[in-house]
């Protein structure tokens, strides 16, 4: 039985999930709460190499269904090895990504069944479900002008596909306890939003206001 809780940003890459979660649990660390960082997929020597073979080997050929299945490998690993002690330790939880990037990603942008993808999730998840998931939207314009590097296999796939993530995105946020986090603002505008948001989500335990 879990007692921490179990943060998760979502949302298109330039959004600034990596920063605004890591700045989220300076905050909470703050108002006294320990907080785990980990991103999905990732953190764990096994996550670490999927997500070489998800996001930069490009000479290899991934269909949906395979890609999708790698994705859940990696989780199915964070979820045992770092998400499942973290909350049993009493420890909140933030994940940059988690399996409703799945269902965006290989789902609604990618043409395979959301619903299967959500079934096939209830295993790589043991059931974990996020207290909160924020979802960061961004225009394609505003997020191509941050994305200062190389793209990966996911975000070279054209505006097109882009556009059909952004889109899923915003079906998704209509998920129960979960917030559409407007992100074209300054860091400073789009944090404000995210611990608003995670204040009145958690009104039982956090009643800390502070800038970092």
């Amino acid at each position: 039985m879990k007692s921490g809780k179990f943060i998760v940003f979502e949302g298109a890459d330039g959004s600034g999930k990596s920063s605004q979660a890591s700045a989220l649990a300076d905050w909470l660390e703050h108002a006294g709460c320990q907080a785990v960082c980990c991103r999905d997929p990732g953190s764990t020597p096994l996550g670490d190499a999927v997500r070489d073979v998800l996001l930069h080997r490009k000479e290899l050929r991934l269909d949906p269904e395979a890609e999708m299945f790698l994705y859940m490998a990696s989780r199915a690993q964070l979820v045992r090895e770092v998400i499942q002690p973290a909350l049993q330790n009493g420890d909140w939880v933030i994940s940059d990504r988690f399996l409703m990037s799945n269902i965006v990603y290989q789902g609604h942008a990618g043409g395979l069944d959301t619903e299967a993808i959500r079934e096939a999730g209830k295993i790589a998840t043991c059931g974990i479900q996020p207290d909160l998931t924020l979802v960061l939207d961004i225009d394609l314009d505003t997020a191509s002008t941050r994305m200062n590097r190389p793209l990966d296999r996911l975000e070279s796939r054209g505006d097109a596909y882009r556009e059909k993530v952004r889109n899923g995105y915003r079906i998704e946020a209509q998920s129960k306890n979960t917030v559409l986090i407007d992100a074209t603002g300054t860091t400073e505008k789009v944090r404000a939003q995210i611990i608003a948001a995670t204040q009145s989500s958690f009104t039982d335990i956090l009643n800390y206001s502070s800038e970092l």
